[in-house]
């Protein structure tokens, strides 16, 4: 039986045999971001196939084919991906994040139709957090790996980068967090959706400010997270953390729990929250969003509708979208 090992290459010697997919061209589309206002930088990424896909190249039993009739010299688009690519890029330990991307994505076809998502693990071989130095530890590996995951993702030519982390659980305050991602922007020449941004997006949209945050964290994590918020100006009145030493267990967490935790601790009467904020892209949210959010009156913001919410808004996907919660309906 014949076995085939496929390796994958992140040196930079093997990206520069690549056609150079992370390398902007003149053939590359500027918008207008739909919620920063920021000018997004499209990659062309359609172009290399008038090169490559000739009929003239085609071949029936291993001889030339002539006659076939076929257009060439024009743009062929990815054929699943043709509005737009995106690349996600997530821990390696996470198996929560992309399935409800793709959950919002099958449950709304009419309007996402032709976008895709294609994913880039960071490696992250440190996934038990038990106390700081573990923090501190898995901290420095995935900023350690990003590079790398930004590569390996670029091979699939994506137009635009969604980071799938929640930063402030390793990275204290605002300051810092956009100094990790000025840095890792500054190497490549696409946009991002990042956490720390869309989640000031949506509150800005339902003009919260006291708020409310649920995540699987411990208490260090949990007071990174409230350092960021108020770095952008909200009031933490509450926190709830589940404390999971495993990052893989994270994505294990009960929808009763998340439940109980909101319904008994955080979204009280005597809180008076504008918004419940949920953070950890490997912990689930959207079927408790869509479960509770009428029930106590307040929007539930989780990461990774967000995140995404934050991606379509500035690539100039409008529509109003079913079964991800309010913000994705409402804005």
């Amino acid at each position: 039986m014949a076995i085939t090992i496929l390796v994958a290459c992140y040196s930079e010697n093997c990206i520069s045999q690549t056609n150079n997919p992370i390398e902007m061209n003149s053939q590359s589309q500027k918008i207008t971001g739909g919620l920063s206002g920021k000018i997004i930088n499209l990659p062309e990424v359609n172009a290399s196939a008038a090169h490559s896909i000739l009929s003239s190249q085609f071949v029936l039993n291993g001889k030339p084919l002539t006659g076939f009739a076929f257009e060439t010299n024009k743009k062929f688009p990815d054929g699943k991906s043709f509005k737009r690519k995106f690349g996600l890029l997530i821990p390696a330990t996470n198996t929560s994040m992309e399935y409800e991307l793709w959950s919002i994505l099958f449950n709304n076809q009419e309007s996402l139709e032709g976008i895709g998502l294609h994913t880039s693990n960071i490696y992250t071989p440190k996934f038990t957090i038990s106390n700081e130095a573990d923090l501190e530890s898995y901290k420095n590996q995935f900023i350690g790996g990003l590079k790398n995951a930004v590569e390996n993702s670029a091979l699939a030519q994506p137009e635009y980068l969604i980071l799938g982390m929640s930063l402030e659980h390793i990275v204290y305050g605002l300051k810092e967090i956009r100094e990790v991602m000025n840095k890792i922007e500054s190497q490549f020449p696409y946009s991002w959706s990042t956490w720390h941004d869309a989640a000031d997006a949506a509150l800005k949209k339902y003009k919260a400010k006291r708020i409310g945050l649920i995540s699987p964290f411990n208490a260090k994590g949990n007071e990174n997270a409230k350092k960021m918020f108020e770095d952008m100006g909200y009031e933490v009145v509450t926190s709830f953390g589940f404390s999971c030493t495993s990052l893989p267990d994270i994505a294990h967490i009960p929808d009763s729990a998340k439940e109980e935790a909101i319904l008994k601790y955080i979204a009280t009467p005597k809180n008076k929250l504008d918004a419940v904020v949920q953070l950890g892209t490997n912990m689930s949210m959207i079927n408790v969003t869509e479960k509770l959010e009428s029930k106590i009156g307040i929007p539930i913001l989780g990461i990774n509708a967000v995140t995404f919410w934050y991606a379509l808004r500035e690539n100039g996907f409008k529509e109003p979208l079913i079964k991800s919660g309010k913000l994705l309906k409402e804005f």
